[in-house]
């Protein structure tokens, strides 16, 4: 499947999931070699596809402002749940979907954690590895199962508690 593949007549939230993950991934292998800023990428890779529909723009850049202000807390996260894996062996595309689980768990109380985690799951089957749907399906259920012990769970209405 390739772009355009995805239909184009109405961006989902799928595509817009899909393209903050490719900013935020290359904003991620490019930031420590003088790469672009995560502005201009947004720019080339979220903008062009959501001219015309600002609730699916703002959703785009909350989420990659969530992701980035809070790294240091998300990637804390994944170090304690990615038991047995190296934090810097875990794929970077990986990473990014992990972080914006995580981010969307935490700081999006609308979007139910299923929704997330499945729509995590699904970028992954098609830009990741074979076995990424499995680690990041588990990590993100253990950030769920972290969350509600710790109080930190802030879901709710129909459809969103578990």
């Amino acid at each position: 499947m390739n772009d355009d593949d995805i239909e184009r007549t109405a961006p989902t939230r799928r595509l817009v999931r899909e393209r903050v993950m490719q900013t935020l991934y290359a904003y991620e292998l490019g930031h420590e070699h003088g790469g672009e800023s995560m502005e201009f990428l947004a720019a080339q890779i979220v903008q062009p596809e959501l001219k015309g529909n600002s609730e699916l723009l703002e959703f785009a850049q909350d989420l990659m402002r969530r992701v980035m202000n809070n790294l240091m807390e998300l990637d804390t996260i994944i170090r304690s749940l990615a038991e047995n894996w190296d934090f810097s062996r875990i794929a970077p595309i990986d990473k990014v979907l992990l972080r914006m689980g995580i981010a969307e768990i935490l700081y999006f109380p609308e979007i139910p954690p299923r929704v997330t985690i499945n729509e995590v799951i699904e970028i992954a089957k098609r830009y990741s590895t074979d076995k990424s749907g499995i680690f990041l399906n588990g990590v993100l259920d253990g950030v769920l199962a972290k969350l509600k012990k710790e109080g930190r769970f802030k879901k709710s209405g129909r459809g969103l508690l578990e």
